[in-house]
């Protein structure tokens, strides 16, 4: 696979855009619509209501204004008004029958000569909110084909001396109230548009539009992660969309850098695969030239031999499994019972002092401790952390009294654990080196490294089941911690886990 492709380097991949089925500003725009709408369709049953009583209260004045203007009624209360008069009194009030009573006396003002039975009364006066409400309703849904009689004080007062009184058909106030109802929907919906059309504008510009910024650069990014131009470039405001622009740089450059890091391991890998094979076949003769070493009767050479032939074992087990930090995970490990001093010593053997050197290499560890881990894995875990201590004491300038890498072990009591102490008396790890701890190319402690032997160090031990970490109880040097459980699971072979030593604690 190509590694571009694999990683999401700089190939365009031709992935198009989602397809936005229902734009945010159109939804945003009908909601508005909706809500505006409905808010006019709360206030429309008072509105209407209103509307009939104010229709009302006014044929009762002209009534009244008509019935004032007479000077002298008859004595029997009969109209005083002419035949023509009555007519042009029916006609402007659009009623069957005009009657008004003043100190007691009702007077006939202008009637029909036929008048249809009365369906209902409305008393305007006496009329509460409710009613008001309720009888609008009634007249929009049943008012066509009624005669009605309304009924009220003039001047909107109920201890008023005059009281009007119209008997008409209800089909006139409907077709006025209808009228009304139309009127205020035309105006709701201008309204209700305008206000749609404002807030559609505002929130166009204040959040969708940003919006579609970002998901245009989100769509540009994701076809070319690793190119720093594409990374969105945010606007500075001091609000929610601010904040999410200044996120989404912050985890776009974030995982250009993973991705590029990615990219870059892949061809180490690559790279590291083609020298590994050609180291593999130099140690192997190298291995047959020291097996003729065992020949030579130098003294000297016999005693130096063993470690060399150890030290080239090592090399080609490393060399086999050098692609392993590639992996998932390392090789599951081999568990056998060891005694962890003679593994230290080991380790002090092929660490890196300089010869002259005044580095202390001490092995705190008891004679008869023992533990149960994968011996060549765990001689990798021991020999990381003692080669970054004793780089660490070398590279530092100043002329330190004590200059020494110790290696302690201990049994806890309680739970029985296994705490392994490696510790140095160096300067201590910078600050970018504990905030990437344990992290391949970022964790490195000294410059110029890479972070891969404490990373591979935290594999093992994780594989092992236990844990490591930098003790922060240390007031100076470096001190790693390592801990095993005192029971590990069975191994991936299929061995079982060894019982505890009875051998005596010590720590050295």
């Amino acid at each position: 696979m190509d590694i571009s492709a694999r990683t999401g380097g700089d190939i365009e991949t031709g992935r198009k855009a989602a397809p936005i089925r229902r734009p945010l500003s159109v939804r945003i725009l009908w909601l508005t619509l909706l809500a505006v709408m409905l808010a006019e369709v709360l206030i429309f049953v008072p509105s209407v209501a209103r509307f009939r009583a104010e229709w009302l209260r006014q044929k009762l004045e002209t009534a009244a204004l008509a019935g004032l203007t007479i000077e002298q009624p008859r004595a029997d209360g009969e109209a005083v008004l002419g035949p023509h008069q009555q007519e042009v009194l029916l006609a402007t009030l659009q009623a069957d029958l005009v009657a008004m009573t003043s100190g007691g006396v009702t007077r006939l003002l202008a009637r029909k000569e036929t008048i249809p039975t009365l369906d209902r009364q409305i008393d305007v006066g006496k009329a509460g909110w409710m009613q008001l409400a309720g009888g609008a309703l009634d007249t929009l849904l049943f008012g066509g084909e009624r005669t009605i009689r309304v009924l009220g004080p003039v001047g909107g007062r109920e201890d008023a001396d005059v009281v009007s009184e119209v008997v008409m058909p209800e089909r006139k106030l409907r077709n006025a109230m209808l009228a009304y109802a139309r009127n205020i929907f035309l105006l709701s919906l201008a309204v209700a548009v305008f206000a749609a059309l404002l807030v559609y504008a505002a929130i166009n510009l204040l959040l969708v539009r940003p919006i579609q910024a970002m998901t245009r650069s989100m769509i540009r990014f994701g076809s070319a992660p690793t190119d720093m131009a594409r990374i969105i470039k945010p606007g500075g405001r001091p609000d929610e969309i601010g904040a999410a622009e200044l996120e989404l740089a912050g985890m776009q450059s974030t995982l250009a850098a993973t991705l590029r890091e990615q990219r870059h391991l892949a061809d180490l890998g690559l790279a590291v695969s083609k020298i590994n094979h050609d180291l593999r076949n130099i140690l192997a003769s190298a291995q047959m030239v020291s097996d003729r070493l065992s020949d030579v009767q130098e003294p000297r050479v016999q005693r130096a031999l063993p470690m060399l032939l150890r030290s080239l074992d090592r090399a080609l087990i490393y060399t086999e499994s050098v692609m392993s930090y590639g992996k998932a995970v390392e090789n599951a490990p081999v568990r056998r019972r060891i005694r962890l001093r003679r593994l230290v010593d080991d380790v002090f053997e092929l660490a890196p002092v300089p010869a002259g050197s005044d580095i202390e290499l001490r092995n705190d560890v008891a004679e008869a401790f023992e533990i149960d881990v994968d011996a060549d894995q765990f001689f990798r875990v021991l020999n990381n952390l003692v080669r970054n201590a004793v780089q660490a004491l070398e590279d530092d300038g100043e002329d330190l009294i004590v200059r020494r890498v110790a290696i302690s072990a201990a049994r806890q009591t309680g739970d029985g654990a296994v705490l392994i102490r490696v510790e140095d008396t160096g300067p201590g790890l910078p600050p970018r080196a504990r905030e990437n701890l344990f992290r391949a190319f970022r964790g490195s402690t000294r410059s110029g490294g890479t972070g891969l032997g404490l990373a591979i160090a935290a594999e093992i031990v994780e594989g092992h089941g236990g844990d490591i970490r930098l003790s922060e109880a240390a007031r100076a040097g470096t001190v790693f911690e390592i801990r095993l459980p005192s029971v590990p699971e069975a191994s991936a072979n299929g061995s079982s886990p060894a019982s505890p030593p009875a051998a005596p604690n010590g720590s050295g």
